[in-house]
């Protein structure tokens, strides 16, 4: 048995390092340390732009005028109201459900109120309209899904806030002030893309098949989910708490070293792509963690361990922060529930996630590998 390529050539674990799609959403370019998003600096971006700005420039292909940018964010607003139902799913929910799953189960949910004929409509403006529809909603439900499974009051979506504020009041149940707001609008937009996680390659793949975008983003959420793609963000927060209950910033250098010697990870650290470098993201990040500390009893000791385990990793591994890294404690610091740290990454991916489903339908190639078969010959039956 063989395949008609020498897999012991072309076998790679992972696809580490394969080229599997032709884009023009974005690249990681390692080498100048920058994240390009559709010809721009996806940091001078966040520093000088809102994320519905750049959700704009992935979703319709440029960014926005001033015009343009207030109708994008009044269609947000105007599509953001969930049919009732959802609610209901909501509270039918089993107490313990992930809100990872939630988002999940209510994204597919949602598929089932579209016209059948318009759901199944690939084209590049039906997408943009069913996937503006999706990150539209997704604040509520991400929002409300916790509530609901956590016995808080749902709270509607404010009529006048922004996207990225409207999210941060439903989270909190009160009106975030304005470094709040400024904060997490940046975490949004370093979270939105990110060249071609698997997630992302996830939705890709489905959407090979041309089945649906609400589909095609139900898998990427399922691959999020995992913990070797999202979750970093809430290990980092439950591993600074940790250190905080063993004795605070006095033994965090030891608390890594051990835990290195034992050959555990520290999540927050390294990337499949950066390897050593550090993340541009996390960088931009780590700034904004001092104007938040007085807000937190524990702030300035939570920074301080932040800083030592920062500083041990690079000396005893040669490894630097991912973006999770300074999320993880900003989050914390912001009065965000734990739980809900990957499920707002995934909010803000979802306007890279459609960017990516609309360019694969419109040019389109079903993904099909070959595997390096390692089983038994042949045998006939007796």
């Amino acid at each position: 048995m063989s395949n008609t390529t020498d897999p012991t050539k072309n076998y790679i674990p992972g696809l580490e390092g394969v080229i599997a799609v032709k884009t023009e959403i974005s690249i990681l370019d390692v080498e100048k340390g920058k994240i390009i998003i559709r010809g721009y600096d996806l940091i001078e971006l966040a520093q000088k732009k809102h994320y519905t700005e750049v959700a704009h420039l992935l979703i319709k292909g440029h960014l926005p005028n001033q015009e343009e940018h207030e109708q994008f964010v009044n269609d947000l607003q105007n599509k953001g109201k969930v049919p009732s139902p959802v609610n209901e799913l909501m509270r039918l929910l089993p107490r313990n459900t992930h809100v990872m799953d939630a988002q999940r189960t209510i994204v597919s949910f949602l598929a089932g109120f579209e016209d059948p004929e318009f759901l199944k409509d690939t084209s590049p403006e039906a997408n943009i309209e069913k996937g503006t529809k999706i990150l539209a909603r997704l604040p509520y439900i991400t929002a409300n899904a916790y509530r609901e499974l956590n016995g808080l009051p749902i709270i509607d979506s404010h009529p006048t806030y922004s996207f990225s504020d409207n999210f941060l009041y439903m989270i909190l149940g009160k009106e975030p002030d304005e470094v709040s707001r400024e904060v997490f609008d940046k975490t949004l937009t370093c979270y939105v893309e990110h060249e071609m996680p698997n997630s992302t390659f996830t939705a890709r793949v489905i959407a090979s098949t041309l089945s649906d975008i609400y589909g095609a983003i139900t898998g990427a959420i399922a691959s999020l989910k995992g913990p070797l793609h999202g979750g970093a963000n809430e290990a980092v927060a439950y591993m600074l708490l940790e250190i905080l209950e063993k004795g605070g910033a006095s033994v965090a250098k030891d608390y890594v070293k051990e835990k290195l010697a034992r050959k555990e990870r520290i999540m927050g650290f390294g990337h499949r792509v950066y390897m050593r470098k550090y993340d541009p993201r996390a960088a931009l990040l780590k700034d904004y963690i001092p104007q938040l500390i007085d807000r937190h009893p524990q702030g300035k000791e939570l920074y301080e361990i932040y800083q030592i385990v920062e500083e041990t990793m690079k000396e005893e591994k040669g490894l630097y922060p991912n973006v999770d890294y300074p999320v993880g404690l900003i989050y914390y610091l912001l009065g965000i529930p734990i739980p809900l740290f990957t499920p707002i990454f995934l909010v803000a991916r979802t306007a890279g996630l459609v960017a990516h489903v609309t360019e694969q339908h419109a040019n389109n190639r079903l993904f099909r590998p070959r595997v390096w078969y390692v089983g038994p010959e042949y045998r006939p039956l007796d």
